[in-house]
């Protein structure tokens, strides 16, 4: 099973960007996929995750800014982020979670900056 994230990049703060995640190399879907995110000199964190109900839960430091979405079909989830500021700086990680394991993506960076 592989993780693989996409998107990211670099914004201005106020600005707005995609992450995505594909799971490959499974036929089953995870029960509950989340992105969690770690900053420089900082323990990782949750940042959002959703199950296959489609039930949502946020971090506070990005509830109203941040949305998650998941494509069972594709075993895939992306995440909308807005209104980005600089502390939202970091490398987000996909995670997987399924009735035995726990899987993780290699990350993907965003910046935020002037």
């Amino acid at each position: 099973v592989q993780l693989v994230e996409s998107g990211g990049g670099s914004v201005q703060p106020g600005g707005s960007l995609w992450v995505s995640c594909v799971a490959s190399g499974t036929t089953f879907s995870f029960t509950t996929m989340g992105w969690y995110r770690r900053a420089p000199g900082k323990e990782r964190e949750v940042v959002a995750t959703i199950d296959r109900d489609g039930r949502t839960g946020y971090a506070d430091f990005v509830k109203g800014r941040f949305t998650i979405f998941r494509e069972d079909a594709k075993n895939t989830i992306h995440m909308l982020m807005k209104n980005l500021e600089p502390e939202d700086t970091a490398n987000y990680y996909c995670n997987g979670i399924t009735s035995n394991s726990i899987y993780w993506g290699q990350g993907t960076q965003v910046t935020v900056y002037w």
